[in-house]
């Protein structure tokens, strides 16, 4: 039984490969072994995220090992106080079980337990997997961010996507 909650600086070394493993993809941020965090570094992020109101990393465990991950970074200005960004990772292994509708479900229950009002993300424009998953929870897309990131040599477009909860 797949379980969803807060990580914990414990968690660090398992969301830092679950990381890796999600950038092996080619369809994150990060080139495949650009990254180079370790899980002590990890473990300050997680706990300097957790530590704000309106931000928090989760994951998604299943008998100790974690298969999925999702940070929720909310803004400090009044004016944008109801938004947060989410970045999503799910384990190779666990892709379309369910994992990233779970991490999905639970951040959007606790958004509305600490007052969010809007969930961003953007997602590469042929991400279809992710696209389609954003889309059947609720996510609409509000725009083109043209060349917004260069793969490979080549500049490719993402969607920029949010939620109104």
């Amino acid at each position: 039984m797949m379980d969803v909650r807060q990580a914990t600086t414990e968690d660090a070394g398992q969301i830092v490969e679950v990381m890796k493993n999600a950038e092996e993809s080619g369809l994150m941020l990060f080139n495949p072994g650009e990254r180079n965090v370790t899980a002590t570094q990890f473990e300050k992020v997680v706990e300097a995220i957790n530590n704000k109101n309106n931000s928090a990393v989760f994951v998604a465990v299943e008998q100790d090992r974690i298969y999925g991950y999702i940070i929720v970074q909310g803004d400090t200005p009044n004016r944008i106080a109801h938004r947060a960004y989410i970045v999503i990772g799910v384990h190779s292994e666990s892709r379309g079980k369910g994992v990233g509708t779970a991490l999905l479900s639970h951040v959007e229950e606790w958004a509305r337990e600490v007052g969010l009002q809007r969930l961003e993300l953007t997602v590469i424009t042929y991400n279809d997997a992710a696209y389609h998953l954003y889309k059947k929870m609720g996510f609409e897309m509000e725009g083109v961010k043209r060349s917004s990131l260069c793969i490979d040599g080549r500049y490719v477009d993402e969607y920029y996507m949010a939620k109104l909860i």
